[in-house]
């Protein structure tokens, strides 16, 4: 179950891939949930694509391509000519047409959203066309990206300012946290030093788990002892993820939790159909291949070893538990106490384990356990007990190889990235390493970095003003909610109680800006100077020692933050029932500044705030109350009702294709939901602004409504581009529909649109059988 409603739209992807090379996931510091939205070291799930490639060495790298450079000058002049052609004319328009804003920044955001749209394309006919066209035209996939948006270049901004704050170390007044952040960022920097350790420090650790079959006969009975170790000091999950985290059905306590892990590859498709995946299954077992003489075996031995890894991983596929069956969380909660696990799992002894993996907790055999996956786990257990010791062995410290193969010398990134191209189908690149050390900062540290980020800024004008948007827009819900009408009168009142009851939080969280609250959260985390793979290790030991104070039995924090402030983001967490988003700075676009019309604000970081308080309302979210609690609080006829109205969106999001692969409409549910309900309800908020303000001025050029403009804001929030493998990846892992569907599909849905653009009955975006939910 996903334990909060983090949004992987493109820019918070690149964070997280940019410091992810090796598949894996760090949590990041102060906030629990994290550790349990990412407790496996496996490959990114869900929609989080591998876009930063590695080729590290930043001699190597120009500034610019001489494509690039021609592009640059192309689109520099013709953003220019256009902008003196409409400053030009702004005298004659003036008073030809006083309904025109004719400021700078108006003038401004009329050039972006004209550059965007592709006026050859009916916009009844086919709006992602109309509204993005021209943004996909003139921006290609940049070399070494899988995927491409608006949000990529918000992400890059932000890892410009954290370069420049991570890297002025004359700077006065920092905390210690944030001159811990400084230093972890320099070893990462140290390429000369890693290239000089080259493999030694990962064959070190290997060693000290207690080896494996790659470079020596191995035959020792430690399958438990290996577990532990890997799973405590590493923080790995080779056969399922334990982790502490909110209860459900207690949201006032942690509780320990168990679920299946993840798998190599980005899903279990890859594995189980292997005519489709073959390409990406024979370039997964190269890599691992490589990576096995990288560290000391022959080839022959490591195509062996390695075969037979994959091998097993696809009989863990094979038992795993699809996504789409995982989404009614009443049906896949399972308590019981610590002792029962040894009736369900009785390949592990589980005291030991838990109490080497949550120590210093003392824990006894009453402890509560939540166990998201009865069935897999009783499988694995039989899969485990019948596989040879020594596979087994060679599966767990693999699983630790995988995690620490972009935190070694360019040999391994190389070949990483070799793998990479083929998943993803990007161009070799070269990518600078100041890059992939900023977002690994921002991993490890990311509440200090965004203390710098926040002060360096931030504009606390614009946090007001958004948290005024916040407000409307849960109004305008809130008064769709009552025009709901397969919803029974109780039932809409606990909902709209829920509603009310929802906590935003905007901008970060207020502790960053105190320097000694902030360096208690860091004051355990030691690092060692120059040497990145040494302060990575110390980092998994220091997270888990965090997540696993004493004070995890206490009531939860519900004001915590489960994101760093320089990420361009957001989310709804059902435990909390809050929403959250992060780096609210002036002029993002396309989502906000205080100079444009209203219409563009409330299309596009508008309809992002209606998404996520729709969440609390999708399939998923609406399974928890107002506090949070996972129980029953709907009457069963609003629950019928509920599920025949979903199906309507299953089915149409069902019917939508890309490169000939249909989007699979339950497993994105939960997002298409949010998606239709977040554009109804700012699209209201926008309706009941101009009600209290009146009209606002036109933008020039555009010779389009304020009303219309809303609509081609949301869609230029979502404009992409995309390869066709990166594409493939996300039908098959992506909890949310492509971009292209993202827009068509909730326009569809939209009287207002059609009403607004004139479209005709039955046009391709004004269907006659409309879905509606929210």
């Amino acid at each position: 179950p996903e334990p909060w409603r983090a949004e992987e739209e493109p820019a918070g992807i690149l964070r997280r891939a940019a410091r992810n090379m090796s598949p894996y996931k760090r949590a990041t510091l102060d906030e629990e949930e994290l550790v349990e939205a990412t407790p496996d070291d496996s490959y990114p799930s869900s929609s989080m694509q591998v876009t930063f490639l590695h080729g590290r060495r930043p001699t190597c790298c120009p500034s610019w391509t001489q494509r690039e450079r021609r592009l640059l000058l192309v689109l520099g002049a013709a953003a220019a000519a256009l902008l003196v052609s409409l400053l030009a004319g702004g005298v004659f328009y003036r008073q030809g047409h006083p309904g025109l804003c004719l400021s700078e920044p108006c003038v401004a955001v009329a050039s972006a959203v004209l550059g965007g749209l592709d006026r050859s394309v009916d916009p009844c006919s086919d709006f992602y066309q109309y509204a993005c066209g021209g943004w996909m035209k003139s921006n290609p996939l940049p070399e070494g990206k899988s995927r491409w948006g608006t949000f990529s270049n918000l992400w890059e901004q932000n890892m410009l300012v954290m370069k420049r704050l991570l890297e002025n170390t004359s700077r006065e007044g920092l905390s210690g946290a944030e001159e811990k952040a400084q230093r972890y960022y320099q070893a990462c920097m140290n390429e000369a030093k890693i290239e000089e350790l080259g493999a030694k420090p990962l064959q070190e650790v290997i060693s000290r788990i207690g080896g494996w079959a790659l470079t020596e006969p191995w035959d020792k009975d430690n399958f438990q002892e290996v577990l532990r170790l890997v799973s405590a000091d590493y923080r790995t999950s080779p056969f399922f993820s334990v982790f502490v985290s909110t209860d459900s059905k207690n949201s006032n306590s942690n509780v320990i939790q168990i679920d299946q892990s993840s798998l190599g590859l980005p899903s279990r498709d890859y594995y189980l159909n292997r005519t489709a995946h073959e390409k990406y299954l024979s370039a997964y077992q190269t890599f691992l291949v490589e990576l096995g003489v990288l560290l000391g075996g022959s080839a022959e031995a490591s195509r062996t070893m390695m075969g037979a890894v994959v091998d097993f991983e696809t009989a863990l596929a094979n038992i795993s538990v699809p996504q789409e069956k995982r989404r009614d969380e009443e049906l896949i909660y399972h308590k019981m106490e610590a002792k029962d696990l040894a009736d369900l799992v009785p390949v592990v002894d589980w005291m030991p384990y838990l109490t080497a993996v949550f120590a210093p907790v003392a824990l006894n055999e009453s402890e509560p356990v939540v166990v998201y996956a009865r069935e897999y786990l009783r499988d694995v257990s039989e899969l485990i007990n019948r596989t040879d010791k020594s596979l087994l062995n060679n599966y767990m410290i693999m699983k630790v190889v995988r995690k620490m193969v972009s935190v070694l010398d360019q040999r391994f990134q190389d070949a990483e990235q070799r793998f990479l191209e083929v998943m993803y189908g990007t161009k070799k690149s070269c990518t600078p390493r100041w890059k992939l050390c900023v977002s690994d900062t921002d991993s490890a540290l990311g509440f200090a970095v965004g203390a710098m980020f926040v002060k360096d800024i931030f504009a606390e004008d614009s946090k007001a003003v958004v948290e005024d948007m916040v407000t409307t827009i849960k109004r305008a819900f809130e008064e769709n909610l009552q025009r709901v009408s397969w919803m029974d009168s109780e039932t809409k009142k606990a909902a709209k109680e829920k509603a009310d009851a929802i906590y935003n939080m905007v901008g970060y969280p207020d502790f960053i800006m105190n320097a000694t609250n902030l360096d208690k959260v860091f004051d355990d985390f030691e690092l060692v100077s120059d040497l990145y793979f040494q302060n990575v290790m110390k980092y998994y030991n220091f997270s888990g020692r965090v997540n696993c104070r004493p004070g995890w039995r206490k009531p939860h924090n519900k004001k915590k933050w489960s994101m760093t402030p320089p990420t361009v983001n957001a989310y709804y967490n059902p435990k909390k029932n809050d929403i959250v988003r992060a780096e609210q700075r002036n002029n993002q676009a396309p989502f906000y500044s205080r100079s444009w019309p209203a219409a563009l604000n409330f299309g596009g970081i508008g309809v992002v705030m209606g998404h996520e308080l729709t969440h609390a309302f999708d399939d998923q979210g609406r399974e928890y109350d107002k506090d949070g609690n996972l129980r029953l609080w709907w009457k069963n006829s609003s629950v019928e009702a509920f599920k025949r109205q979903t199906r309507c969106m299953v089915e149409q999001y069902g019917n939508y294709s890309i490169n000939q692969e249909p989007v699979n409409g339950i497993h994105t549910l939960g997002e298409n939901i949010a998606d239709n309900g977040g554009l109804k309800a700012a699209y209201k908020a926008y309706v009941s602004w101009v009600e209290r303000n009146g009209e606002e001025a036109l933008l020039p050029a555009l010779g389009m409504s304020n009303h219309q403009l809303f609509f081609v804001g949301f869609a230029q929030v979502w404009c992409s581009v995309r390869t066709p493998e990166s594409s493939h990846e996300s039908i098959i892992t992506d909890p949310h529909s492509p971009p292209r569907f993202r827009v068509i599909g909730s326009i569809s849905n939209s009287p207002e649109f059609s009403q607004h653009f004139g479209c005709k009955a039955d046009a391709p975006m004004n269907p006659r059988h409309k879905c509606e939910l929210w």
